[in-house]
């Protein structure tokens, strides 16, 4: 059954520079592996498109039922210099719990 990521995880996102920092915490420890199946650096690039200049990096947090994603090369140039309206990337967590996923 297809359902947005929201359903099962709620994200923390902000900036370092140019990169996009995105947490992904499960709501319950057994939606963790479905997360880890689902939310992969290459699903995530192919849902923001063209906004990802770069790659997207993941790293696994499985004590806190959590990933990390960095988005490089995802803010304009980065909070200083980016005429983005949301410079520090802010607004990728939420709009990420919009990505459908395959829910056991």
């Amino acid at each position: 059954m297809k359902k947005p990521l929201g359903a099962i995880a709620h994200t923390r996102s902000g900036d370092k520079g140019d990169t996009s920092n995105i947490g992904v915490i499960a709501r319950l420890p057994e939606h963790y592996p479905i997360i880890v199946r689902e939310v992969t650096p290459e699903r995530v690039r192919a849902y923001f498109g063209d906004l990802v200049k770069g790659n997207v990096e993941r790293f696994e947090l499985p004590n806190l039922g959590a990933i990390n994603l960095l988005l490089h090369e995802a803010l304009g140039g980065g909070g200083t210099v980016s005429l983005r309206v949301d410079a520090q990337g802010k607004t990728y967590g939420a709009s990420l719990l919009g990505m459908e996923i395959e829910v056991d």
